[in-house]
């Protein structure tokens, strides 16, 4: 047998990669960017429609928050959104929609507002049940006494329900 000089390397550098390759093809890997541990199991999702029981009622809140949370999902999650009840299932009620003075200047003169959005939220795996949890969550954003809050009001109401999202997203899948 004649070998031709580095025959010998070129084949061990070929068994070595083709193992590798081989090995490699056995295992998977399953990560997720956004940090979420949703169970394997679950593959739907719903979410209900969030009703609006604050004292003062906002028009078109409750639509916002509903597409919110569900535009959230679905660009964070691999879950399907379905109508009725899937694996995992929302369900809220917006409890708070108000505004208050939160830096008083001199009497009853605020110097700043706080606009507070509150909500409640079922959360039920169905896959999991001892994931599920109803909770309260609240958000604020503080404004300049001098704006008007009808003029303010778009722009604070679609950070406090970033926000809010952000937050019922956390508990239902990062376990923060």
């Amino acid at each position: 047998m004649m070998y031709c000089k580095g025959t010998g390397k070129l084949m061990v550098i070929l068994l070595v990669a083709s193992c590798c390759v081989t090995s490699m093809s056995c295992f998977t890997l399953k990560y997720s960017t956004t940090g979420a541990s949703i169970p394997p199991e679950a593959k739907t999702v719903s979410v209900q429609y969030v009703e609006n029981q604050a004292r003062n009622v906002e028009s078109g809140l409750s639509q916002q928050v509903t597409d919110a949370l569900k535009d959230y999902i679905q660009s964070n999650t691999s879950l399907i959104l379905i109508t009725g009840t899937g694996d995992i299932d929302f369900e809220g009620v917006i409890t708070g929609f108000e505004v208050r003075p939160a830096a008083i200047v001199s009497g009853d003169e605020a110097a700043r507002n706080r606009f507070t959005i509150t909500m409640k939220v079922k959360f039920t795996c169905d896959v999991k049940p001892d994931l599920d949890f109803e909770s309260s969550f609240s958000r604020y954003e503080d404004y300049d006494s001098n704006l008007d809050f009808e003029t303010a009001k778009a722009n604070l109401t679609e950070d406090i329900i970033k926000l809010l999202i952000e937050d019922i997203y956390n508990k239902a899948f990062v376990n923060w």
